[in-house]
């Protein structure tokens, strides 16, 4: 079992950043990858960022890609978010996901996520 908990999330203005942490508990999050979703009102969940168990490998969408800085230091059982050059858009409730099962890259979609956490609302102001 894998328990998520997501801070650091609030109200900034366009332009500015953030950077979310993961809380895991559990003796799996070395060996799981983690991702971090997001949910806007009225849309679905929609990938952001991953990172491999080791923290090698890293994945982002499109949307966010050179904005966006996924990292983990598994000594702290925690996964950060570093978010820059925020934007109106990326205004959404933002979820942390572990990945307990063994893949060679971490994964994009949240059928490869077993983990989650209850989410960090994110309110960029225009």
């Amino acid at each position: 079992q894998v328990q998520l908990v997501e801070s650091g999330g609030g109200l900034v203005q366009a332009g500015g950043s953030l950077r979310l942490s993961c809380a895991a508990s559990g003796r799996t999050f070395s060996s799981s990858a983690m991702g971090w979703f997001r949910q806007a009102p009225g849309q679905e969940r929609e990938f952001v960022a991953a990172i491999s168990q080791t923290g090698d490998t890293t994945r982002y969408a499109d949307s966010v890609k050179g904005r966006v800085t996924i990292s983990r230091d598994n000594g702290k059982n925690t996964v950060y978010l570093q978010m820059n050059s925020l934007k109106p858009d990326d205004t959404a409730v933002y979820y942390c996901a572990a990945d307990s099962y063994y893949r060679v890259v971490p994964g994009t979609s949240l059928s490869e996520y077993n983990y989650w956490g209850q989410g960090t609302q994110v309110t960029v102001s225009s």
